[in-house]
């Protein structure tokens, strides 16, 4: 204590505790790395304070306005799933790997768009290219619009999911008629949940045994 002189274990008994100044809090990687024109909102607060983010426009974006790559990490399972954000994988040196983001320090922003549920609400098509993944937008984005993602075409059979695409875009392309047929659902042995793709359903097998 500088006013008493002693040397002590804890707090000064007779002056008191000191006065603790916090450091700024500065946001992750990802979030840094946000565009001017793009904003990030809290659209769900869920147990253990975990907020489900969305990302949304400020400002009109044209069509054909191209978001990337992708920051991640390469990896050969998934150490953080989210259902609601695409599961990406890129083809490296002949080998399949996932795009991983465990945290908001190993990826940029791109991590937070999340999948789109229709075609109606898509604003972006995913796609690889010379090893990376893009987004690009498929119509202009309005102001206070969210910015959601689905696979392109070719990029769909690469990750073995289905093709959404937007009715009114002809030059967005769908998938070959043979691949419009109705597709089982992959079932999860352990908990019976239900997923569109393979791919999911490794990330999430992936999961279970972490928890093991």
């Amino acid at each position: 204590c500088e006013d008493c002189g002693k040397s002590l274990v804890g707090e000064c008994k007779l002056h008191g505790p000191l006065i603790r100044a916090k450091d700024r809090v500065i946001p992750s990687r990802a979030r840094l790395t946000l565009p001017h024109y793009l904003t990030l909102r809290v659209l769900e607060l869920r147990a253990g304070n975990q907020q489900i983010l969305g990302v949304f426009a400020k400002k009109v974006i044209q069509k054909r306005t191209q978001f990337g790559p992708y920051v991640g990490q390469l990896s050969t399972k998934l150490t953080r799933y989210d259902e609601s954000r695409l599961v990406l994988q890129v083809l490296k040196d002949g080998g399949k790997y996932f795009l991983d983001t465990p945290d908001e320090e190993c990826g940029n922003w791109m991590m937070f768009v999340r999948l789109a549920r229709n075609q109606e609400e898509q604003t972006l098509v995913a796609y690889q290219h010379c090893g990376e993944v893009y987004f690009t937008t498929v119509k202009p984005i309005e102001p206070h619009t969210e910015l959601k993602v689905w696979y392109a075409a070719d990029y769909a059979k690469f990750m073995e999911a289905s093709a959404v695409f937007i009715k009114e875009e002809s030059d967005v392309c769908p998938l070959p008629p043979v691949a419009k047929e109705p597709i089982d659902p992959w079932i999860c042995s352990s908990c019976r949940s239900t997923f569109a793709t393979f791919a999911l359903l490794e990330s999430h097998q992936c999961i279970h045994k972490d928890r093991v």
